[in-house]
């Protein structure tokens, strides 16, 4: 027994894999691009992971039952650490309900969640990380929704609404807020927490006539009088938002509405998608801003994702086609007036890619884009294809060109936040910010030109995945690995498809080896008859003859030649029903429907029988593994050794040579003439007729002998198909029943399955290895036919939910199944389908992912990567990381990274900044976007001689930071100028589009608190006579024109507007205190009341630097408080303020020792604050666990007083070397 089990140990090395194919319609929209740099795609039951810088699959998830309808990556927006590490987390939902957590890197489930059976409709994982960062909400059809926790799985709370939801979008400015886009319209929630389910049910909105075409007037609710002459003309572009239940027509129209999503550029906008239009609502007003239609003739789109760093819009058409379009800007450089500016938001067409050819059965499904640059994307195809996408900035000549009549987009010339140094190598479009600039607002003033340049975007395709085509497939795996073949085998899988052609894959890295198209039908079976060919046949549809077009052709993988192997026969005859190929690959048995069969031999190409007509009908036929090679190869040699012999022989000596071994030996030797290859050894096949009788026959060179015959067995039905292998022969019935054969023995064993026909049986490769694959219509088995005994089974509707179309032997301990969901699976014996190890995968490409190494590993290479200012240079011989911490996995180091990282230009601030992208680290990203921004425009509001880099001029290095100001996605975090700035124009877009006495009422309010007084009079005289308000407005007008600064109004109005807010009119009461210059008092009121994000804008708006810095610092206290724990948000406040020293306290405080100390050094470096150096000592000891013993040793030194212990500790006797340590010491 032992000897038998040796060959086991020779196995190539085969990952269990599935190769994936077509999508499912369900699987349309489960598609996802997580901050970790991955794309996760549903296909079936399956979830592929996709690495789009290499676009390889490196991990496919099977645990799924249903059709996967949803996948979501969790977001990164956490400070990350040994006990918060870098992991990749993906929730995936299916059709029947179920929701289940991965961690993919091994490829299990952290949790399985189900409430209801029906597809999820929509889910998101919250992007506030600082309570909790395993919060899931999840809509249960029809009307649920639920918010889990996506670690442990419980459920935290659901709630029921009354109208069915279909999806919902966060706020990406306050994660309270969310919106829910239901059947009748869309439901606003303002009182969103994870502790307890929404109070209310929501504010209810009703879209009102949102019209197919922008072309045709749009239909007025009936409520408002009808619109007359200018008005009218900017109805056609507006939808309103009403609350009453509008008429039936408005409702249908709002089931068209594809999408809603807040847009992440701008606070309080939100995005509604139309097949032919794209609606941008101001949700302080209700109100249409803008609208992006297509004309008549464009086409319609299906899904359009907003940016977050500039205000652009990723859309995707029905014909595959991805457009960019970006907002304009409102600055037009000779209108001097207010009044003439902007009239609505304008996106313009900046870009586009190449569109697809859409079919029947080839239509876009969805798209995604790169959470972490947004500038690159990738579009999933029904067909499987997914097609990678980089957004790609040209630096062009300033054309004067009219014609375009677009004002040309610039770029700024800076890196990462900070300008450029003359010499310093930077990274070309690293993300969507670094591409295009900043949208101007009037009254700010544009970047000096020596800043920015002009660039013209393109769309460039950079990867292309395509998955299998349509089922059916015929499998067949190539001849086994063995001790002779090892040195140059490779595991190759042929498969035939249904359009004719054969795709060959190696299983090593399941890429696709070769595509041939060898036939024009459909391929029905293939047969290696060598490790680097193959022969296939093909039959045609048949005619009313019932006769068809027999195609075999014999293929040569390395030069991919293929010819007729039956020559020019083949047209008009029945058609071939299975071949099979000799154990040497010697003879090939063709067998026909309706026809005698024919027997080839392979070597020659030549037909040596066909037989005659009165031959019996096989139903099943299978070459024996026994022959005479090795007797004939004996005898061979014996005959050169005695003719060797024979001709050195003397005369005398010969005679005495029998005569009879001098015949035998020449016989054999005209039987080897062709050298070893034409010994034409004896091989034999068995066969069964319609009546189950079993034929033996014999075929050596062109001989063919009938042997003995064996009468049918009473027990078994219509014999359907056999293998033998050893002493053991196997028949398989139509009925399910096996017959096991022990030749030796001569015993026979029938086993009754009870599963039907049996379609195939397979012997499993390797000497001695006596497992047998069975294939049913409805699964298949694996059989141990030494103990007759069913090892593992695999049945529909049971363990899988598809049919099994081809089953094959791929290794001696694995299967390979094709199904019908379109996919092959190489699955271990057991058949259970299963995700695999990342670890265990061999990829072909290494991947960059931090996120695949050990928590350990990635905090290694982050910390490595961010500072290494002990070794004098930087360099990237990550060799010295890699030998501790990344040891087998597939990490690529990062080569178009390298220069860069090396380039001794590269400030601290960019470094910290460059790192976090390429860590895809949200919350890092954030803190280093508003660190870099406030830190650069401190230094330079005090003149602090700021270190001037080598080769500039002083006055060079201390220009203008490149940004004037932050992006406006920052919101409350801009400087007061411009943010002021952006809430004018808004307010003047806001009146332009204002179409009801609502409307005017808010832009009036608005105006008020922004100072525009004389504006705010107008629109409170326009109120009509007939208004309930009027005669209030009227008063409004005249007290805001007639308030002077005299002592006694003041204190009245003071007096007015505290006891309003008393009695609850906090709003009316904050506009008095701002007509009076009280707006600080306003900022602490509303504050008082809760109204925290008020109180901020309106600090911002109104206040001088000291006043708007106490609230800022009240709210940021309020932020930091326990019951509303978000101290990342408290922590970017605190940078706007320029409180440095506050925030290295604090993030030293929460522990997060790396990002304290390369903060409080890049302070040092700016001159802006002293040394904390506790915060050093610690990130010393951080790196020290993590074995980086010199760049510990380094902080500690830079840590003062404090540091000096823990260079004891480091240093003290070179033998006391933590253990951890220990394998760097010679490295580094």
């Amino acid at each position: 027994m032992s000897i038998t089990m040796i060959p086991y140990s020779v196995n190539i090395k085969l990952a269990a894999r599935t190769l994936t194919g077509t999508l499912n319609l369900q699987n349309k929209t489960a598609v996802d691009w997580g901050w970790q740099g991955l794309i996760a795609q549903g296909c079936h039951s399956s979830i592929l992971i996709i690495d789009p810088k290499t676009s390889q699959t490196i991990q496919v998830l099977e645990r799924h039952k249903a059709n996967v309808v949803k996948v979501k990556w969790s977001r990164e927006n956490y400070h990350h650490s040994l006990s918060s590490p870098y992991s990749l987390r993906l929730a995936s939902a299916d059709s029947a309900g179920k929701i289940i957590v991965w961690d993919v890197v091994s490829g299990t489930a952290h949790c399985e969640i189900q409430e209801h059976s029906k597809p999820i409709q929509d889910m998101d994982w919250l992007w506030t990380q600082d309570a909790s960062r395993d919060l899931l909400l999840a809509i249960h059809p029809p009307n649920y929704i639920v918010l889990w926790n996506g670690d442990t799985g419980t459920k935290l709370w659901k709630k029921s609404y009354a109208e069915n939801i279909l999806s919902f979008s966060f706020d990406p400015f306050d994660p309270s807020n969310l919106a829910l886009l239901t059947s009748e319209g869309i439901v606003f929630i303002s009182d969103f927490s994870h502790s307890k389910p929404p109070g209310s049910g929501g504010k209810k909105v009703y879209i009102a006539s949102p019209h197919a075409s922008p072309a045709h007037t749009k239909p007025v609710p009936a409520a408002l009088p009808a619109p007359t002459g200018a008005k009218k003309a900017l109805n056609k572009v507006k939808v309103l938002i009403t609350n009453e239940k509008p008429t039936a027509e408005a409702v249908t129209l709002n089931a068209d509405c594809l999408q809603l999503s807040y847009l992440p550029s701008k606070r309080n906008h939100m995005l509604l998608l139309y097949p032919r239009e794209i609606l941008i609502l101001d949700l302080e007003v209700s109100q249409t801003v803008g609208v992006v239609a297509i004309e008549r003739s464009g086409v319609p789109f299906i899904q359009v994702i907003p940016c977050a760093q500039r205000d652009a819009l990723f859309c995707l058409h029905e014909n595959g086609c991805i457009t960019l379009r970006v907002c304009r800007s409102t600055t037009a450089p000779d209108e001097s007036d207010p009044e003439q500016s902007v009239q609505e938001l304008v996106y313009d067409l900046r870009s586009q890619c190449d569109a697809i050819r859409v079919t029947k059965t080839v239509r876009p499904y969805r798209m995604v884009i790169c959470p972490v640059n947004e500038n690159n994307a990738a579009l999933t195809v029904s067909d499987g294809r997914v097609m990678l996408w980089e957004l790609k900035a040209h630096v062009s000549k300033p054309t004067v060109n009219p014609s375009s009549g677009l004002s040309p987009l610039y770029a700024p010339v800076a890196f990462c936040g900070s300008p450029l140094g003359q010499n310093q190598k930077k990274i070309q479009d690293l993300s969507l910010n670094t591409m295009i600039g900043q949208s101007l607002v009037s009254g700010a003033d544009p970047p000096p030109p020596s800043l920015q340049q002009e660039v013209q975007l393109k769309f460039l395709l950079t990867g292309l995945l395509s998955g299998l085509p349509l089922p059916p497939f015929a499998l067949r795996m190539c001849p086994p690995l063995t001790t002779k073949n090892i040195n140059h085998y490779q595991p190759l899988l042929a498969v035939g498809t249904s359009n004719g052609s054969v795709l060959v894959y190696n299983l090593t890295s399941g890429l696709l080896h070769k595509d041939l198209s060898v036939h024009s039908c459909e391929v029905k079976g293939i047969e290696w008859v060598s490790l680097t060919s193959f022969l296939s046949f093909a039959t045609s549809t048949p005619n009313n003859a019932g006769l068809v077009r027999n195609e075999l052709q014999h293929v040569d993988l390395p030069t991919g030649r293929c010819f007729a192997f039956r020559g020019e026969q083949g047209n008009d005859e029945p058609a071939i029903e299975m071949m099979k190929v000799s154990h040497l690959k010697q003879y090939l048995v063709v067998v026909f429907r309706d026809k005698p069969l024919e027997l080839w031999d392979v070597r020659t190409g030549t037909l040596l029988r066909e037989m005659a007509k009165n031959f019996p009908t096989v139903t099943a036929l299978e070459w024996s593994p026994s022959h005479n090679l090795k007797s004939l190869k004996k005898k061979q040699l014996l005959a050169r050794e005695a003719m060797a012999r024979y001709t050195t022989l003397s005369d005398t000596e010969q005679s005495s040579v029998e005569s009879s071994v001098i015949s035998l030996l020449q016989d054999a030797e005209s039987k080897s003439e062709g050298g070893g290859q034409a010994i034409s050894a004896r091989e034999h096949f068995v066969f069964t007729d319609t009546d189950g009788q079993v034929y033996h026959i014999t075929v050596e060179g062109n001989t063919v002998k009938d042997g003995a015959r064996i009468p049918p067995d009473g027990s078994m039905g219509s014999i359907a198909c056999i293998a033998w292998k050893g002493d053991t022969l196997v028949l398989g019935d139509v009925d399910g029943n096996l017959n096991f054969w022990d030749l030796k023995a001569r015993l026979s064993r029938g086993i009754p399955t009870h599963r039907g026909w049996v379609k195939k049986i397979r012997f499993a490769p390797g000497k001695g290895n006596q497992k047998l694959l069975v294939m049913y219509t409805d699964g298949a088995e694996v059989w141990d036919t030494k103990e007759v005994n069913m090892v593992s089974s695999l049945r529909i509707g049971r363990n899988v939910n598809y049919r099994i179309l081809d089953i094959d032997w791929c290794t001696s301990d694995k299967v390979v199944l094709a199904s019908e969901d379109g996919c092959i699976r190489v699955l271990e014996m057991a058949m259970k389908s299963a995700s695999y190890r990342m670890d265990e995968q061999d990829l072909t490409d290494p991947v960059w992912c931090p996120y695949l190494l050990l928590p350990r590993a990635a905090l290694t290479l982050k910390a490595f990567l961010l500072l290494q200012p002990w070794s004098g240079t930087f360099t990237m011989d990550i060799t010295q990381v890699y030998v501790s911490a990344l040891n087998g996995s597939h990490i690529n180091p990062l080569d178009d990274m390298k220069s860069v990282l090396l380039d001794p230009e590269l400030n601290l601030l960019q470094r910290c900044l460059l790192v976090s992208r390429l860590f895809g680290d949200e919350s890092d990203l954030q803190f280093w976007t508003v660190a870099a921004h406030y830190l650069q425009s401190f230094a330079q509001a005090r003149h602090l001689s700021v270190p001037v880099p080598e080769g500039q001029t002083p006055a060079e290095g201390t220009q203008a930071t490149p940004q004037g100001h932050l992006d406006i996605y920052h919101d409350t975090l801009c400087e007061s100028f411009y943010f002021q700035r952006f809430q004018l124009e808004r307010v003047h877009l806001q009146e332009v589009k204002r179409s009801s006495y609502e409307h005017t009422k808010k832009c009036a309010d608005q105006l008020l608190l922004l100072g525009q007084t004389d504006r705010a009079v107008q629109l409170l005289l326009e109120t009509s006579a007939d208004n309930p308000s009027y005669y209030c407005d009227s008063l409004k007008a005249c007290l805001v024109t007639t308030i002077t600064s005299s002592g006694p109004s003041q204190s009245t109005i003071k007096l007015v507007a505290t006891n309003m807010i008393a009695n609850g009119k906090l709003a009316e009461g904050v506009q008095l205190l701002c007509l009076i210059d009280k707006a600080a008092d306003a900022c602490r009121y509303l504050q008082t009341y809760g109204e925290w994000n008020r109180a901020a804008w309106l600090a911002k708006v109104r206040l001088n630097p000291a006043e708007s810095s106490d609230v800022l610092k009240r709210w940021a206290e309020h932020l930091c408080s326990p019951q509303v724990n978000q101290k990342s948000k408290a922590i970017l406040v605190l940078l706007s303020l320029g409180c440095f020293h506050k925030v290295g306290e604090m993030l030293q405080s929460m522990r997060y020792f790396d990002r304290a100390a390369l903060f409080i050094e890049a302070c040092l470096k700016y001159g802006v604050m002293e040394l904390i150096g506790a915060a050093f000592v610690d990130y010393a000891r951080l790196l020290r666990t993590l074995g980086l013993r010199e760049s510990a040793a380094f902080w500690a030194s830079r840590a003062g007083g404090a540091g000096e212990q823990l260079l004891e500790e480091l240093f003290q006797g070179e033998g006391a070397v933590p253990e951890e340590t220990e394998g760097l010491e010679n490295t580094e």
